[in-house]
């Protein structure tokens, strides 16, 4: 058993609390419209976000963007504030656990060719609407489907994903 799933049985057992960060990675297409990535996950092939256990001495907001780079293989700029939460159950040996999940918008500069579990997992570029059918976990789905990105400041020939509308004139 990984020393992560054996911290999470402690933690179960002493009644406390299991929490993952996530993130969300995400870009604008040539149309200025917000896409999503998603990524399989390593046993059930099912698609999810990248996300993984809190790290100790780093915050929520750059574990979670370790966790695209080590899952999804992407980089690039995560939002200070949350996007959201949602929580799944996780299966262990003869039990299912509740795990709270702090999710990130992590905005994509770029996209590596080879990244530490490329031959693990698989990687799509959907829309929100797209992607959340995709996801079992009704949380993130709604999550998902419901993002909001807020207005790129460094790029004003971008469009607004949040509006829809072109601000750039």
């Amino acid at each position: 058993m990984a020393a992560s799933k054996k911290k999470v049985v402690r933690k179960t057992r002493k009644g406390d609390g299991v929490r993952q960060v996530a993130a969300i990675p995400f870009r604008l297409n040539e149309h200025g419209d917000v896409e999503v990535m998603l990524v399989t996950s390593r046993t059930t092939r099912r698609f999810i976000v990248p996300k993984g256990w809190p790290m100790k001495g780093k915050s929520g907001r750059k574990a979670a963007t370790i966790e695209a780079q080590e899952e999804a293989g992407v980089l690039g700029k995560t939002l200070k504030q949350p996007a959201g939460t949602y929580h799944y159950w996780k299966r262990l040996t003869n039990r299912f656990v509740r795990v709270d999940v702090v999710v990130y918008l992590l905005e994509v500069t770029e996209e590596l060719a080879n990244w530490q579990e490329a031959k693990r997992r698989q990687r799509a570029w959907l829309t929100p609407t797209d992607a959340a059918l995709l996801i079992d976990e009704p949380d993130l789905s709604t999550l998902v489907r419901n993002i909001g990105i807020p207005e790129v400041e460094h790029n004003p020939e971008k469009q607004n994903p949040v509006l829809g509308k072109d601000h750039a004139q």
